[in-house]
């Protein structure tokens, strides 16, 4: 049996324990790092270099052993996300409609996780990606999958679809999104992520793929999202010129959304 067979012995308390102490290791490593760059100079200066060569090899050490760490961060989190799909109840949600389609049963349809998205966002995001936001944004994509990115940095923007795992409300077919004003539409109608099937779709750009890492522009969406899957967005086929805003464009402050949308400045 190999060590992915095995069932985790681990306790949920005894991980949220783990994400904490890491980040404290780091530091206090940090700290220790610093401390010894300063006498490998007094140390230098005295003339003793048998001791600072050894000093300097073990400030070399210790910035490895942040950097394991940091990587052991980064996979844990990875990890904890890549098994939400297929945790106990995590694909099951509420269905207001009921379990058929025109009367026969609904067919049951099975995704996995292909990565992870990272963001800096953990307890609120954007409606939209924001081009401009600030921050680390990156798709960490399974090693498995990693040969599926060939060439796709020869794209300027990307498709992101992604598993909502962070929406706990009940699914209703009748929303109310934050520019309707108050007015109730259908959620099919909408860019709601409370829906039947939480999947959320995001285009943002490519900056640079650095292995089975996509470094993107703002993306919306929580740190430890799943991801699903992956398209590039092709000129002219993904932009249609003769479009329109739908029933946003019947909203009475129309012309100062158009401005959100089109990421015009100016004064609120």
């Amino acid at each position: 049996m190999s060590h992915q067979d095995k069932e985790p012995r681990i306790a949920e308390n005894e991980i949220e324990k783990l994400k904490v102490l890491i980040p404290h290791w780091i530091d206090h490593n940090d700290h220790h790092i610093h401390e010894r760059e300063r006498w490998l100079k007094t140390v230098e200066d005295s003339g003793l270099y048998d001791v600072a060569h050894e000093l300097k090899h073990s400030i070399e050490l210790a910035r490895e052993e942040n950097r394991r760490l940091a990587l052991a961060k980064d996979r844990l989190q990875d990890a904890r996300a890549l098994q939400i799909l297929s945790a106990p109840g995590a694909s099951k949600s509420p269905d207001p409609v009921g379990e058929s389609i025109d009367g026969e049963p609904s067919a049951k349809v099975e995704l996995k996780a292909i990565g992870v998205i990272h963001t800096p966002y953990t307890t609120s995001a954007p409606y939209q990606p924001l081009s401009d936001d600030e921050g680390d944004f990156r798709i960490v994509i399974d090693p498995r999958y990693e040969s599926g990115l060939d060439r796709l940095s020869a794209f300027r923007y990307i498709y992101v679809l992604y598993f909502v795992h962070r929406a706990v409300r009940d699914t209703a077919m009748l929303v109310s999104p934050p520019w309707a004003g108050g007015a109730k539409l259908g959620v099919f109608a909408s860019r709601s992520p409370v829906r039947p099937n939480r999947i959320g779709l995001s285009v943002v750009q490519v900056k640079r793929i650095e292995r089975n890492i996509i470094i993107t522009t703002g993306l919306d969406a929580f740190d430890g999202t799943p991801v699903l899957d992956i398209k590039p967005y092709i000129k002219d086929l993904d932009s249609k010129s003769d479009a329109n805003y739908g029933w946003i464009e019947g909203l009475d402050d129309f012309e100062h959304l158009l401005m959100h949308i089109k990421g015009t400045p100016h004064h609120y």
